[in-house]
């Protein structure tokens, strides 16, 4: 028996849709990951990016468990001394509802040259609508 290695042009990527009002925002990050990745196909293979399309509406009611609203920061830095500049969870929602989910997505992928390519496949979206509804995705319950 020998073992199952998918090529590229076998590639069958499909479109997703999720609602992040309705899990935890850790437990929201595994699922699209899984997606994104093709870990849930029975062709997955590792060197090949053959994920689906993620799909993610209502980012601004984001659900956390906990006090991460106020205790859970987001760092970025201008390159300057003294630069370091921080935000919390809620003012991070406020100002970008998708800038937290799709950090929390980026930090489910793995670390390698196929991460950039699978972030480029998800789609946050404040809001209920989307403009995807032409690619008709599933829905993840």
């Amino acid at each position: 028996m020998k073992t199952y290695s998918q090529k590229a042009k076998e590639m069958n990527r499909e479109w997703w849709i999720i609602d992040a009002s309705s899990m935890p925002l850790g437990k929201l990050a595994v699922v699209i990951a899984d997606k994104l990745m093709g870990k849930s196909k029975v062709t997955y293979t590792p060197h090949i990016d053959n994920g689906d399309y993620v799909v993610v509406i209502n980012a601004k009611n984001l659900v956390v468990t906990g006090d991460k609203m106020l205790r859970k920061k987001y760092y970025r830095h201008s390159g300057y001394a003294g630069g370091l500049k921080e935000l919390r969870l809620e003012e991070v929602i406020e100002k970008d509802p998708s800038r937290a989910v799709v950090a929390a997505v980026k930090g489910m992928l793995p670390k390698n040259k196929l991460a950039a390519e699978r972030l480029k496949r998800l789609r946050v979206f404040d809001g209920a609508e989307h403009a995807h509804a032409a690619q008709n995705p599933k829905e993840i319950k």
